[in-house]
């Protein structure tokens, strides 16, 4: 039998394909141990519960916490009896033992373990249906991570040192997690820990064009207290009786743990194959590639990957320009080694993400980011006896380090208007200050629109980005409605620009757009029925009507001050990078070598004040079209309860959490 699953029957778009599948092993990453409960992974109370007939270790740092003592109950006796507080001792004792960093696989490859029949083989490809994978993990020379972690596992079970032979079964189920888990995530998207579950979602394939995606449930073990539907996907070969093989183990965590479910974001027929992404989908096809072959050892055929010519989408993710800035003429046809371009671009982007996410300087992130966008990044070299060449590399503005860098920008500028809010207060002269940080959030909101912008627009030729996408426009909408609704506006009155009171004009959010129907689906819950294809592209349509409308009312505004935005013709389509337009691919990108003037306006008297208490309202209104088509999205991939749908209700102040709980 290929171990595959299959729908059962026909299923349309935004539908759950499985209940919620209870782990069969799962383990909270290290660094969450103190401060999550390791059985339901949700932030642990100021007093947590510790696990039944805590272990008498010397040292508190390696205990595990639950948050409750119906989870303490539930998870304890695994816990204890699979051997993983000797282990947790053990690599605090001797770190040496395990020098490879967190040891979340090296646990839940214990507790799989302690469920396995007596009498399971050691070394066979598959244990309880789940693939192995050992041989090609461990290739030739073998792997020392892999190694050491059995060695470490049977040390920690037997409590005597592992020979070569020795720890063949514990190699194996290592093998088995590191092939079969994924992920655990929060509502935030903050990865929490692994999580391993049997057949019927390990052996949905992978596929960089799926037709569902998942969602984890992170609850008490108590089963969730809503309807569920049944399984609707079967094994490849047993599409007629409906029977989905069960797993073998004996003793699963059953009650307790991360549950998943999967869901469609596409039509799928009866009897065709149901995929999911092992991998980020706006990720190019080499890297891809890469990352599926160094994690997994398989290469991607899916219809994606195997395009040629490459996918539109693909291209444009890995698009680079070179400019030589010493010819006569800018041209597209310059020869450059394009390989040696992305490593170079792609390591100067990751060290100036790393200044913000790692180092913890904003400033320097976003400047460096705005230089690299703005100007390129030069190779200066030499070549033979020629002159030197001076080719300069640019990123398309949908290249996959573009999206990156506008990722990373909106969240800086957003950061580094909030500290100087903060030390404005305690200074006298804070006029400069405050408007200072207002025209960051602005620019912040500007760079959340062009990133839900970009990614929409390859979500139009790639509809399996609809995850990506459904999290952008939500991102985009929160922080348009949060600058409309900021306080600061009232600086504009140093710029003679009398504005309305924000909590008037917060009002405005609870209206009816004359020209789409996203408000009246999200009154009346529609977005949580069935979507039909053609409901859905009605519904994009629209809301691509207004957002483009209500963008062009306001894109001046918001990219002041900015070049590279002001680079950006419009945010929401992308025709302007149609290179028929130019004298050459590259002139969009240097025209950053002038300076930006925009489209700015100039205000006076009560024009002022009209013109700018509409701008205002223009952006309040693109901020809720934003977040009601995001949760429209999120609805399709995630369901009516799901934390996306949650998020904008409580934004928009439209949810009573009381009737409608969120999972």
């Amino acid at each position: 039998m290929e171990m595959e699953m299959r729908a059962e029957e026909e299923i349309e778009v935004g539908q759950d394909l499985t209940p919620s599948l209870p782990p069969l092993s799962f383990a909270l990453h290290d660094s969450l141990l103190s401060s999550h409960c390791s059985s339901c992974f949700s932030p642990l109370p100021p007093q947590p519960f510790p696990p039944l007939h805590t272990p008498p270790f010397p040292n508190n740092s390696h205990h595990v916490h639950y948050c409750s003592p119906l989870c303490s109950a539930s998870d304890s006796p695994l816990h204890l009896s699979s051997a993983e507080p000797r282990l947790l001792r053990l690599l605090h004792s001797h770190p040496s033992t395990y020098p490879h960093g967190d040891s979340s696989d090296l646990r839940a490859a214990l507790r799989l373990l302690h469920s396995l029949p007596a009498t399971s083989p050691p070394a066979l490809p598959r244990i309880s249906g789940l693939l192995t994978n050992r041989l090609r993990l461990i290739g030739h020379d073998g792997d020392l991570r892999i190694r050491d972690g059995a060695r470490a596992m049977f040390l920690a079970r037997t409590m005597r040192d592992a020979q070569d032979d020795d720890a063949v079964l514990e190699e194996a189920v290592l093998c088995l997690v590191l092939t079969n888990a994924v992920e655990v995530q929060d509502n935030t998207g903050r990865t929490l820990g692994i999580a391993v579950y049997d057949s019927c979602f390990s052996w949905i394939n992978h596929s960089c064009s799926p037709n569902a995606c998942y969602r984890f449930l992170l609850s008490s073990p108590s089963p969730p207290q809503c309807a569920e539907t049944r399984l609707r996907i079967v094994p490849a070969g047993q599409i007629e009786s409906g029977v989905c093989t069960k797993n073998l183990l004996t003793k699963e965590c059953g009650k307790c743990g991360p549950r998943v479910i999967v869901r469609s974001i596409k039509k799928i027929s009866r009897g065709e194959e149901v995929t999911i992404t092992y991998t980020d989908l706006l990720q190019p096809k080499a890297m891809r590639q890469s990352e599926l072959w160094s994690r997994y050892r398989f290469v991607c055929s899916c219809k994606r990957c195997s395009a040629s010519p490459l996918t539109y989408v693909d291209r444009a993710l890995e698009d680079i320009y070179a400019v030589n800035f010493n010819s006569s003429r800018l041209s597209s046809d310059i020869s450059f080694n394009r390989d040696k371009a992305t490593e170079r671009l792609t390591d100067y982007i990751d060290d100036a993400i790393a200044d913000y996410l790692s180092i913890g300087n904003p400033e320097s992130s976003c400047q460096r980011l705005e230089q690299v966008l703005t100007q390129g990044l030069s190779d200066n070299q030499q070549e033979g006896n020629e002159e030197k060449s001076e080719l300069t590399y640019w990123l398309n503005p949908l290249h996959h380090l573009s999206l990156n860098a506008y990722t990373t920008l909106a969240s800086a500028y957003k950061i580094l208007a909030d500290d100087l809010l903060t030390l404005s207060s305690s200074m006298e002269s804070i006029g400069n200050h405050v408007m200072k940080a207002f025209g960051l959030s602005r620019t912040s909101a500007a760079y959340s629109l062009l990133l839900a912008g970009a990614a929409h627009h390859l979500f139009n030729s790639e509809s399996s980005l609809v995850v990506n996408v459904a999290h952008f426009w939500t991102i985009a909408g929160d922080s348009l409605l949060n600058l409309a609704k900021s306080s600061l506006w009232s600086e504009i009155n140093r710029w003679d620009l009398p504005v309305s009171d924000h909590l008037e004009l917060y009002r405005i959010a609870k209206y009816k757009c004359p020209k789409c129907s996203l408000m009246d689906k999200f009154e009346t819950y529609s977005f949580h029925d069935p979507v039909k294809h053609a409901d859905f592209e009605h519904a994009s349509r629209e809301f691509l009507d207004c957002v483009t409308n209500l963008t062009q009312k306001v894109w001046y505004f918001l990219v002041q001050g900015c070049r590279y935005l002001g680079l950006c013709k419009n945010p929401i389509d992308f025709c302007w990078l149609d290179t028929s337009k130019y004298s050459s691919e590259c002139e969009v990108l240097t025209q950053s070598t002038g300076t930006n003037r925009g489209n700015k306006r100039s205000f006076s008297g009560s024009e002022a004040e009209e013109d700018t208490n509409q701008l205002r309202m223009y952006i309040l209104y693109l901020g809720v079209h934003c977040l009601l088509y995001g949760e429209f999205l999120a609805s399709i991939c995630y369901g009516r309860y799901s934390h996306l749908t949650c998020y904008v209700h409580n934004i928009l102040d439209r949810e009573e959490k009381s009737s409608n709980p969120c999972h």
